[in-house]
């Protein structure tokens, strides 16, 4: 019996970290491995570059266009809202979605900007009410051991010191209201090591909250 028809639902599983840490591998590694196990699974990566919006994004993290502060970040908040509804549809149906980036990204890459109208508060409200996930993956690794990873230094944030604020930050979140969502990950192990870290914590909460029912949540207020 998979995870939908313990649940009644799909979960929401969203990974998060540093730029380089892993993600996009481990990502596509657990897509695999819960296919493999007879689940529908939908893969979704913030921001979305395919959209209108998204390619407005694309070309600022390229350097190719400059956006305000305010602007650039309510344009990735709109990006995660233009696909809000068809993630909720897809839990629903019983699909689990995994989400490479979410909010707390968001979040924490505008406020590292170090404007002092954009605090983590201002920054995370236009996302109150997004689908809440029901675990974040945080891949733990520090800006230093990203920066000898291949691809460091291509986009716009990929700067040392911008992202040594980006994990201060993401610390930040991890001890707010956002605290029950966020699983720490060792991502400076091996890749194997890390993708059997992701695998029990995704189990353990599948099985939790197969046992209690839980319907999916929504962002809620600080």
């Amino acid at each position: 019996m998979n995870t939908a028809d313990k649940l009644g639902r799909g979960l929401l599983i969203v990974f998060e970290g540093l730029d380089r840490a892993g993600k996009s591998t481990q990502c596509a590694r657990l897509v695999n491995d819960l296919e493999k196990r007879g689940e529908k699974v939908k893969h979704v990566r913030f921001p979305d570059r395919t959209t209108p919006i998204g390619k407005m994004i694309d070309n600022y993290l390229r350097g190719e266009s400059q956006q305000e502060d305010h602007v650039i970040h309510l344009l990735f908040s709109a990006n995660r809202w233009e696909l809000a509804a068809t993630i909720k549809a897809e839990i629903a149906a019983g699909t689990t979605v995994i989400v490479d980036r979410y909010y707390y990204s968001g979040c924490v890459y505008s406020t590292a900007k170090g404007n002092p109208d954009m605090d983590l508060a201002w920054c995370r409200h236009p996302d109150e009410g997004l689908p809440r996930p029901d675990i974040c993956l945080f891949l733990d690794l520090s800006a230093a051991e990203a920066a000898k990873r291949g691809g460091w230094g291509e986009e716009r944030y990929e700067k040392k010191e911008f992202q040594d604020r980006v994990r201060k930050l993401f610390g930040t979140m991890r001890e707010s209201a956002d605290k029950d969502d966020f699983v720490v990950i060792d991502a400076g192990k091996s890749e194997e090591e890390v993708a059997d870290s992701i695998k029990s914590e995704v189990e353990k909460v599948a099985a939790s909250l197969a046992a209690s029912k839980k319907p999916l949540g929504r962002v809620q207020p600080w």
